[in-house]
């Protein structure tokens, strides 16, 4: 099955090589590229994509274009898969993405271009309606909580904590005790330790779960700073 991507990117030149690199792929065909938010909403509605690639921040007002999208078509077109790429780790931006939920939503550092299989990776994992979030986002997110001396990370083993980074980045309990070279069963008693420390419930939703530990790892500034300039 060849998935359908929309391209959204207001520097040509990096949209141009978006472009090439998803291309590349056998699997995967691009139907628009669009250099600001207007047209790429245009495109959803004219090629209707499985998947659409956006830059977090796009013309007209260069501040949360991407995150704004996202939010949009997860009410007017919920089966769209929405991979966010941004220079930014602020994890306030990961959560405003994720706020009515992490499944069909990824989110990519625009370093990660240099690397077409995460990134194809990314687009058929949304389009399956998964989750993806860029693993340095979620070290910014721990490294966070461990500088706090009152965090329930403290509590944790080193295991546990390697397994809520693979939890936040999205993972299933087979594809982290792949991973981490563990039992299916091991991950399942790891969570529940996670969970119950964290009094967040072992909701085995891996959409609901993600959102939770991200939230946690986030601790309670959830609204991002959107300066609005250009790049």
């Amino acid at each position: 099955m060849t998935l359908r991507i929309s391209i959204g990117e207001d520097s040509l030149i990096v949209r141009e090589g978006v472009t090439r690199l998803v291309s590349s792929a056998p699997d995967l065909e691009v139907v628009a590229s669009c250099a600001n938010y207007d047209e790429l909403m245009a495109s959803v509605e004219r090629e209707h994509p499985d998947v659409v690639l956006t830059d977090i921040r796009m013309p007209p007002t260069w501040t949360d274009e991407g995150i704004r999208l996202a939010t949009a078509l997860r009410e007017s077109h919920p089966g769209v898969g929405v991979v966010v790429l941004s220079q930014y780790s602020d994890p306030a931006y990961v959560l405003a993405l994720f706020e009515l939920g992490s499944d069909r939503r990824a989110y990519l550092l625009k370093e990660r271009l240099r690397d077409r299989a995460a990134l194809s990776s990314a687009i058929r994992s949304v389009a399956a309606g998964g989750s993806t979030v860029d693993p340095k986002v979620v070290e910014v997110l721990v490294s966070a909580r461990l500088r706090d001396a009152n965090s329930p990370l403290a509590e944790l083993t080193s295991r546990e904590r390697e397994v809520l980074a693979e939890i936040a980045a999205g993972k299933s309990n087979t594809a982290i005790a792949d991973s981490l070279f563990l039992t299916k069963r091991a991950v399942e008693k790891h969570i529940n330790s996670i969970f119950l420390k964290f009094d967040l419930g072992t909701d085995a939703d891996v959409s609901r779960r993600v959102k939770a530990a991200l939230m946690f790892l986030a601790a309670v500034d959830t609204q991002p700073g959107l300066p609005a300039q250009p790049r």
